[in-house]
């Protein structure tokens, strides 16, 4: 069990193992739960390999993230790998996932969505998307979105998932939209990653009922400047 460890919260990694390595040297992971919050691949040359450390650490938990389910859908689809090299993917990571069943099956379960003891909500987009996959009759949404994505996975419902996961963060800009998705989702503030804030330190929203954790660390990220490392590894307050 990990609810007696203070939560430390890892964005974006895309690949870039040593700037990790580096950022989680203050960070034992025998004292700290660790949550990382998806998108480990593509861009770096290491992201199998970084899939691999946040599966081994102690103490940790990882969402799904859009660029999972990418590589998992070019994985099953071989008409999809040269799409999913234009969004960064590495072909040495998908042959050597090809070779790793377990890890496979490992990010095939992978929940989309957890909610802490104390209603954090931990997703990797920043956007209430993931609403796509819930019922207004389900009693406990968070589940239900769980299950539901885990189907897709199973079911050659990766295009379902990456049009629901890969839309741009609303959360800082759309109070209403932040307050009704965690209102249906009975939590009191939501963490994310998926877009790069820009700040030096992760981004807080609406008086911290959004967080926002992607601060670009990996070098090999096309589009956006690369921060500190504390921009996207830090521990998480109340």
């Amino acid at each position: 069990m990990v609810d007696h460890l203070p939560i430390l919260i890892v964005g974006d990694v895309h690949g870039d193992l040593e700037r990790l390595f580096e950022a989680l040297k203050p960070y034992p992971a025998a004292q700290w739960h660790t949550i990382f919050l998806g998108d480990l691949v593509d861009y770096g040359m290491f992201g199998v390999g970084a899939l691999r450390y946040a599966h081994d650490r102690p103490n940790s938990t990882v969402p799904l993230g859009n660029h999972e389910v990418a590589m998992l859908w070019a994985l099953r689809d071989t008409s999809r790998i040269g799409w999913w090299m234009s969004v960064g993917g590495q072909r040495h990571d998908l042959d050597e996932l090809a070779r790793d069943e377990p890890l496979q099956q490992w990010m095939r379960e992978l929940p989309a969505l957890v909610r802490l003891p104390d209603r954090t909500l931990i997703q990797h987009c920043g956007n209430d998307g993931y609403a796509a996959f819930m019922e207004a009759t389900d009693p406990d949404p968070v589940t239900a979105i769980n299950s539901r994505v885990r189907d897709l996975l199973a079911n050659q419902g990766e295009s379902d998932l990456w049009d629901a996961m890969s839309g741009r963060n609303i959360f800082p800009d759309q109070r209403e939209r932040l307050d009704r998705w965690l209102e249906v989702t009975a939590s009191r503030r939501v963490v994310f990653g998926h877009t790069p804030h820009g700040g030096r330190a992760p981004q807080s929203y609406h008086d911290g009922r959004a967080i926002n954790f992607d601060g670009a660390l990996s070098r090999s990220h096309r589009r956006y400047r690369v921060s500190p490392s504390g921009a996207t590894v830090a521990p998480l307050g109340d």
